[in-house]
């Protein structure tokens, strides 16, 4: 191959590629914002639709008013329902409401799931204790994890790790892994850290990380960790 055009060809390969990392995680913030925009935009329609029966012109018609309209009414109800909800007849209402779904056999369990997800991930700012690394998938490689609970043993009484290991790039799938208490590492990272680590593959990570348990770092022992099985 002609050195010139070897040398040619390597210089637009880089360059593409550095192109296609610095515009990648804008592309995909654009999406991300693009589609909870859209949701936004969508629930709140059938108001917007509502007022441009009640009030006079063809202004209120237009496709942007239309979108922005939407977006701002259904952010002003979500503040209206979280700020009711922080109050005392708010959070009375709310039991009511939840008390109600529980007569709803399917409804009450997709719901009561997805709001203990929603409050075991939901950790005060700076908060670390919720980030661990597992053996995962073999001893000596490890994953990073959420704990989400604890359990007990019914047989030996052992205390045991409830971990939610997501998926690198697309965190919103993955595994759910029952393991002793004794196998998770637990780190110093904060949950912002933790998905961006996710998000970018590692790309976006802190300079250290908590890789060993501390008891094993002070005994200075080099057996790997038991097998997951």
């Amino acid at each position: 191959m002609n050195p010139v055009y070897a040398r040619t060809l390597r210089s637009l390969q880089r360059n593409i590629l550095a192109g296609v990392i610095t515009i990648g995680p804008l592309f995909i913030t654009y999406l991300i914002f693009s589609f909870l925009l859209g949701v936004l935009a969508k629930a709140g329609l059938p108001v917007v639709w509502l007022l441009g029966e009640l009030i006079p012109g063809d202004w209120i018609n237009e496709t942007w008013v239309t979108s922005l309209l939407s977006v701002v009414l259904t952010l002003v109800v979500l503040y209206v329902v979280g700020r009711v909800t922080s109050l005392v007849v708010g959070r009375q209402a709310l039991r009511l409401f939840e008390a109600a779904l529980d007569r709803l056999p399917f409804v009450a369990k997709i719901y009561g799931s997805v709001r203990q997800l929603i409050d075991s991930m939901m950790v005060k700012s700076g908060s670390k204790q919720r980030i661990v690394l597992v053996d995962f998938p073999m001893p000596g490689q490890k994953s990073i994890g959420f704990l989400t609970r604890t359990l007990i043993d019914a047989t030996t009484g052992e205390l045991l790790a409830v971990v939610l290991l997501p998926n690198a790039i697309n965190p919103t799938s993955g595994l759910l892994q029952i393991m002793p208490m004794q196998r998770v590492t637990e780190t110093d990272l904060n949950m912002e850290q933790a998905m961006s680590m996710l998000m970018t593959g590692g790309a976006v990570a802190p300079e250290s990380i908590q890789f060993s348990r501390p008891e094993l770092a002070a005994d200075g022992e080099a057996t790997p960790p038991l097998p997951l099985a």
